[in-house]
């Protein structure tokens, strides 16, 4: 696969040249072995490769220039960043409708999830996000899913009930998780292992590799396995710095792109369910199934149509909703 895009990137760049190279500003919250960096490494490699050494890059690791969302802030103003992945929930100041890609509930499983970033399903979204904001969604990465970290075992609506936890920014999210009858409340996600050891909130909700990464194991032990989010994470690209891009590069920034989404959904959906296994086997947290899943897609049914409504973006949940 990686392969082919390199061959077609270089077939679109044939009238590039290298006499001139642009540098181009990445950042990524991340070390070189987490998934979201290795996914803009093959963006890197791709459009290099393609562009016959146009492009050269600079990505900066660790949040060494911010968080998310000052990638977000700095790529719609054309300024510091030219590359990042960004969380849709992120981008919500710009672009209301961006949330919907990441809602909760809003695939079935992986291989639906998958058929939505190959198929192309979220292009209105992408579209909203470059009329607001300005900013270019080049590739899908993402791929984990997201279950509730909490200090106690939760395996049912009743024991659901009023569960006080964090959820990110995006008022969707807020929504859902008050319909399936928990008590979400917003909270820096740097702030989410403290509230949870003092008291403040029993549980809070993320993928295997965020589990891992900040430790929630040691206050949040229990994992409950709702599954209720698959991650999409796009590659976002900003607009100001694409235009000023020779035809032929841009071409290899938008089959870059899709290289580098593919290759990060393949490695963070693959390694989800290593990780949480990795760290129940090594003791540090304890798997437990949700037994009333059904019913928490049955309360999440009618919010989600109501946002998509709101937005009108109706469409595109049906379209998405249909892919199969």
């Amino acid at each position: 696969m990686k392969y082919l895009a390199v061959a077609t990137c270089i077939a679109l760049a044939s009238g590039a040249t290298t006499t001139s190279a642009t540098e181009l500003v990445g950042a990524v919250q991340f070390d070189e072995s987490h998934a979201f960096t290795k996914a803009l490494r093959e963006f890197e490699r791709v459009a290099g490769e393609c562009s016959g050494g146009s492009l050269t890059f600079d990505l900066h690791l660790n949040s060494e220039l911010g968080l998310e969302k000052d990638y977000f802030e700095n790529m719609s103003q054309g300024i510091a960043v030219d590359y990042a992945i960004v969380s849709p929930s992120h981008m919500s100041t710009f672009s209301q409708k961006a949330p919907l890609m990441d809602m909760p509930f809003l695939f079935r499983d992986l291989d639906h999830w998958n058929a939505v970033m190959e198929q192309d399903a979220l292009a209105p979204l992408a579209a909203d996000v470059l009329q607001q904001a300005d900013v270019r969604l080049i590739g899908y990465a993402g791929g984990g899913t997201r279950n509730l970290i909490v200090n106690k075992p939760v395996t049912t609506m009743e024991e659901l009930q009023g569960l006080p936890m964090r959820v990110m920014g995006a008022p969707i999210q807020t929504r859902i998780f008050e319909a399936i009858k928990a008590a979400p409340s917003v909270i820096a996600y740097s702030e989410v292992y403290n509230a949870i050891q003092t008291g403040v909130i029993d549980a809070a909700e993320n993928e295997a590799a965020g589990i891992e990464q900040m430790k929630f194991y040691e206050v949040g032990p229990e994992i409950s396995l709702t599954r209720h989010a698959i991650t999409v994470r796009p590659i976002a690209f900003s607009n100001a710095t694409f235009e000023r891009l020779t035809p032929e590069e841009q071409a290899c920034v938008m089959a870059a792109g899709k290289a580098g989404g593919k290759l990060g959904r393949d490695l963070e959906s693959g390694q989800d369910s290593e990780k949480l296994s990795a760290m129940e086997s090594a003791g540090l947290l304890k798997t437990h199934e949700f037994t009333e899943r059904d019913k928490l897609l049955e309360l999440a049914g009618p919010v989600k149509r109501s946002y998509a409504e709101e937005l009108g973006a109706t469409d595109v949940l049906e379209a998405i909703e249909a892919v199969n």
